[in-house]
């Protein structure tokens, strides 16, 4: 297994940690609050730094693989629906957010290995850059509030932060239909499901 897929595999571990390390508060009440924002800064800072470093290794080194265009993705997926699970329990992130987003990557996943059978690739567009982009950016914003509400006493600015935040994830949310929708219409432009029904 090369570099950039042992980044993805850790990436992949460190997922459940930060599920973990969130619902240590759950289980063991306020007085693990600080180590269980810690710990969940960490595995989050360390999940997005080897997302963002695999690929640009993958590329610049030709150590694509196969498994790695399978795991990569399966493991944003998994990623992202596993911070966004955390961020709607925390009360953060709205439920229709989450649910249009949820099915939004399955379906995709869904797609991408159909058009993996082919021998074609997901086609790329604005609206998915955008809703990479804004993942990201809310994601981050939503890390920073968690921690902001343990370190800090903000009062009625964290529910000024939690409106802005409302707003993120909302328009992370039609990006993400909107880059569904152009998906959908590229493939049948391209009368790919066609092939496949062959």
């Amino acid at each position: 297994m090369n570099l950039p897929n042992k980044l993805t595999v850790l990436r992949l571990i460190l997922v459940p940690v930060f599920f973990i390390a969130y619902s240590l508060t759950a289980w063991f009440g306020q007085s693990v609050a600080v180590f269980s924002t810690i710990l969940m800064l960490l595995c989050y800072a360390t999940a997005e730094l080897t997302d963002l470093i695999d690929g640009k290794i993958a590329r610049k080194y030709h150590l694509v693989t196969d498994l790695g265009k399978v795991m990569d993705p399966f493991a944003d997926t998994l990623s992202h629906l596993t911070f966004f699970v955390c961020f709607m329990d925390k009360g953060i992130m709205p439920v229709w957010c989450f649910i249009i987003i949820m099915w939004r990557e399955f379906f995709i996943l869904f797609l991408r290995m159909l058009m993996m059978k082919v021998g074609k690739a997901m086609p790329a567009n604005i609206w998915g850059k955008s809703k990479t982009c804004l993942y990201a950016l809310t994601s981050i914003l939503s890390i920073a509030y968690i921690v902001a509400e343990t370190f800090l006493s903000l009062g009625s600015a964290l529910e000024i932060w939690k409106t802005v935040l409302y707003v993120f994830f909302s328009l992370s949310a039609l990006a993400s239909l909107l880059s569904f929708v152009t998906y959908i219409i590229s493939m049948l432009r391209g009368k790919y499901l066609s092939t496949l029904t062959k």
